[in-house]
């Protein structure tokens, strides 16, 4: 008692420390995305000096990476009060057929291919030019009513023939020769599967759509030549 010392609990387990860390550790600050131009080099390769700080107008945010999924949309305010709609994920679309002048809502089956990276090919990421398949079923009802044919589709039935005859007749006017004329061979395999290939126009991640346009010509030949590849290796 008499000149004796009383210690805490915690003096008295002294508790082994690992070497270089600090008793009291320091708060690790939190690092934001900023779009500014200060932390790079000059053209000449010169360091810059940093003389003032992040500005709230120069901030950055993270990617969304909308996924293929239940729709899933989240608003974000930004600058000025406006508004951007930020999808987390998305299973459907408008998509334009352009040789035929026609829009038509379908659903999106999969990610087929993406020139940026196979691993968001993999985690079916939808992102602007995204290469993807969607149902063909809108687009092949639309092409019956307008021109009478079936694309992808044997008619059997006689009761189907009969009213198909009955459409022929009643359309025969508004469809003339010189409107309508067959699809290319790559396309009419796709509506046989079931299946089309389209490109994704939208930013999903800005305006929560995913909208885009069927693959034909030129564009359609050459994503087909990629995926036959992909395939192969």
């Amino acid at each position: 008692h008499g000149g004796s010392r009383v210690t805490s609990s915690c003096q008295q387990r002294q508790e082994p420390r690992p070497s270089g860390v600090s008793r009291c550790p320091k708060k690790v600050a939190d690092m934001g995305i900023s779009r500014d131009s200060r932390h790079k080099r000059r053209a000449t390769g010169g360091r810059r000096n940093i003389h003032q700080k992040k500005r709230k107008f120069e901030l950055g945010r993270p990617s969304s990476m909308t996924k293929l999924g239940v729709k899933r949309v989240r608003t974000v305010r930004t600058r000025g009060g406006n508004l951007k709609f930020r999808a987390l994920r998305l299973d459907a679309g408008n998509f334009a057929w352009g040789s035929e002048n026609c829009t038509r809502k379908a659903r999106v089956l999969d990610v087929v291919y993406n020139a940026s990276s196979n691993e968001l090919v993999r985690t079916k990421t939808l992102f602007k030019n995204t290469i993807i398949t969607i149902d063909a079923t809108p687009f092949r009802d639309w092409y019956h009513r307008q021109y009478n044919k079936y694309l992808g589709k044997v008619v059997g039935d006689a009761a189907t023939q009969a009213i198909t005859k009955r459409r022929a007749r009643r359309i025969h006017g508004r469809v003339s020769s010189k409107t309508f004329k067959d699809i290319e061979p790559l396309l009419a395999e796709q509506f046989k599967v079931g299946r089309l290939f389209a490109c994704i126009s939208s930013r999903p991640g800005q305006s929560g759509r995913c909208d885009g346009y069927l693959l034909e010509g030129d564009e359609l030949a050459f994503y087909k030549k990629k995926l036959e590849k992909k395939k192969k290796a």
